[in-house]
């Protein structure tokens, strides 16, 4: 019996060394993320967009594992209230911005 609790209390040991090690080297590993400037995400957006704020918030959501990533939503033919949610959400948001989508040039 005293060689079981031995063997669990080794056992116990060693996992808990081991996750120490591991969150500790992970720390070390992943301290300083990558900035990759000029990463541009653009949302078009059309007619009515119903999907456009379950769209930006997936965007926001994937600017976090890219820091310094700019959002673009992009008009390319939206309707009057629309375009004004859109402007509102782009003004509400942290690097977001409202483009016409019919200037968009990529070189």
């Amino acid at each position: 019996m005293l060689l079981l609790q031995d063997g669990v209390i080794a056992f116990l040991s060693a996992v808990g060394l081991t996750a120490i090690v591991w969150l500790v080297a992970g720390a070390f590993l992943h301290a300083g993320r990558p900035m990759v400037p000029g990463v541009l995400l653009v949302l078009p957006l059309r007619g009515d967009a119903p999907a456009m704020e379950a769209d930006l918030r997936e965007l926001r959501r994937l600017r976090r594992q890219l820091p310094g990533a700019k959002i673009l939503l992009a008009d390319c033919g939206l309707n009057d209230d629309a375009r004004a949610l859109a402007a509102y959400l782009a003004d509400r948001t942290e690097g977001t911005a409202l483009a016409d989508g019919a200037q968009i040039r990529l070189e």
